[in-house]
């Protein structure tokens, strides 16, 4: 090498607003061997957020519609107590029922009812004049639970 040479003054290529003397301080990689840094595609990330999201919360619903649905049926199954409970009260009964015994419930010829001990199918000859209901059994807070019912009988 000549003097020429060795006296130029080194020139570094690459820009010095792109060069910092404490790399370690910098917010991304600034060699090979850094950690790959790539920017987030938001609306993908947001995407599947909403998805997410949606999914969860139909599954929610449909949860909560389901539980309504029970509380539908059980509130139907208190008012037929109920109904039943009324009409029962209001029949001709000939002696106390017994909490948790079950009993049956029948409508006479001339439109009365009546509530008996005598199963449908014990009836002798003379059980023709009544018509079944339904089968009860007294529930301790005095609701009537029917067991069986006359499909055929609508109210």
């Amino acid at each position: 090498m000549s003097k020429e040479e060795k006296n130029k003054e080194f020139v570094n290529p690459i820009d010095p607003d792109k060069i910092t003397e404490n790399p370690h301080s910098l917010e991304y990689g600034h060699h090979v061997g850094s950690a790959v840094i790539k920017p987030e595609d938001k609306g993908k990330i947001k995407g599947l957020s909403v998805a997410a999201m949606e999914q969860q919360t139909d599954q929610q619903l449909g949860q909560i519609y389901e539980q309504m649905q029970l509380l539908a049926e059980q509130a139907k199954k208190i008012q037929a107590r109920k109904e039943i409970s009324e009409r029962i009260y209001q029949a001709e009964i000939r002696f106390t029922p017994i909490i948790s015994h079950v009993y049956h419930f029948y409508q006479k010829e001339d439109g009365g009812f009546l509530l008996s001990l005598i199963a449908p199918e014990q009836w002798g000859r003379s059980g023709k004049s009544f018509e079944f209901i339904a089968t009860v059994k007294l529930l301790p807070d005095h609701t009537w639970d029917i067991l069986a019912r006359n499909e055929e009988i609508d109210w």
